[in-house]
C-alpha cells in the first residue's frame, strides 16, 4: 500500500517517478472490468489502489500535453493524480465504458484548476533574478504606461541588467490574463480564443492510446495464429522474408527449397491473402 502511495506523488524525483510508472502493466479490458465490479461493491482500498496505479501512465500523459503554462511536470501530474482517484470513487462500471474514458475528464479537471491557480505567477517570474526585476521595476516605474528607451535604459544601468531583460519583463507586467476556457457569453463567438483551446496536445490522448495499444494485441494474436495454421512452407517463408532480424531474399529462399524465385513469390501471395482472410474475421 506504501508502494502505491508513493507512487502516487512524483515527489521531486520525475524521473524515477516515470521509470516506475512505466514499468506497471495496463490492466486487459477483462481485469479492469473485474476490478472496478469489486470495487463498486466492496469500496475495497486495495482494489481502488490497483485501478489507480494500473493507469498512472495516462496521467502522465495528459500531464505531458499542459507543458505550456512552464508548470513543474511533477506537479501537473499530482493534480492529475487527485482527478484519477475522484474518478475511480465515482466510477460505474456498468456503464459499458473504459474507465480511462471516464477518468480523463476528471483529470483534465484538476490540472485546469491547477492552471488557473498558478500560472499567471508562473510566468510573470520563474527565477530569483527575475523576481527581484520584478519587484524593483515596479517600484521604479513613475507611471502604469509603457517605458520608454530612456527609462527602461535607466532602469537597466540601476539594476545592472540588459535593457532586452527590463523591457522583457515590462511586457510581462503589461500583459493582460486571458480568460482559460470561454464564458458562456463567448461560447457562439467564432473569433474568441482561449487557452484551453490550444494549450492542449490530443496526440497523448488516453482513451486513443488505450484502444492503440488494444486493437495491436488482438491483432499480433490474430496474425500469429493466421500464420500457424498455414503449411510449415508458408509458415517459414513469411517468417523469414518478414519477421525474423535476419531476413532471406526470394533468391536465398529459392535455392533452399530448390524452386524458382517467382515461385516463392505467389506461395507468399497465398499466404497473405489467408492471412488477410483470417484478420478480417477477427
Amino acid at each position: 500500500m506504501s508502494y502505491a502511495l508513493a507512487l502516487a506523488n512524483p515527489g521531486s524525483d520525475i524521473d524515477k517517478y516515470l521509470s516506475q510508472v512505466y514499468s506497471i502493466p495496463v490492466l486487459t479490458r477483462e481485469e479492469e472490468l473485474e476490478l472496478t465490479q469489486e470495487f463498486y461493491q466492496t469500496e475495497d482500498v486495495k482494489v481502488a489502489h490497483k485501478l489507480v496505479i494500473s493507469h498512472l501512465r495516462f496521467v502522465v500523459h495528459i500531464a505531458k500535453s499542459y507543458a505550456g503554462y512552464g508548470l513543474p511536470l511533477a506537479d501537473v501530474i499530482q493534480e492529475g493524480n487527485v482527478g484519477l482517484l475522484k474518478a475511480v470513487k465515482k466510477f460505474d462500471p456498468e456503464k459499458g465504458v473504459r474507465l480511462v474514458s471516464f477518468a480523463v475528464h476528471w483529470i483534465r479537471a484538476e490540472i485546469h484548476e491547477f492552471i488557473l491557480k498558478n500560472w499567471r505567477i508562473v510566468k510573470i517570474a520563474t527565477t530569483k533574478a527575475q523576481r527581484k526585476l520584478f519587484f524593483n521595476l515596479r517600484s521604479k516605474k513613475q507611471n502604469t504606461g509603457w517605458l520608454t528607451d530612456e527609462e527602461a535604459k535607466k532602469i537597466a544601468k540601476d539594476l545592472d541588467v540588459s535593457v532586452k531583460e527590463v523591457m522583457h519583463m515590462e511586457n510581462r507586467l503589461n500583459s493582460n490574463d486571458a480568460a482559460f476556457d470561454l464564458s458562456s457569453d463567448d461560447e457562439d463567438d467564432e473569433k474568441a480564443f482561449s487557452p484551453s483551446q490550444y494549450i492542449e496536445d490530443h496526440s497523448f490522448s488516453p482513451e486513443i492510446i488505450a484502444e492503440q495499444d488494444n486493437y495491436e494485441k488482438v491483432n499480433h494474436g490474430a496474425l500469429f495464429k493466421g500464420i500457424s495454421n498455414l503449411d510449415k512452407r508458408s509458415q517459414d517463408i513469411i517468417r523469414t522474408r518478414w519477421l525474423d532480424d535476419e531476413k532471406l531474399t526470394l533468391n536465398e529462399l529459392a535455392e533452399k527449397y530448390k524452386i524458382s524465385a517467382e515461385r516463392i513469390r505467389q506461395i507468399e501471395a497465398t499466404a497473405f491473402k489467408k492471412l488477410k482472410t483470417s484478420l478480417v474475421n477477427v
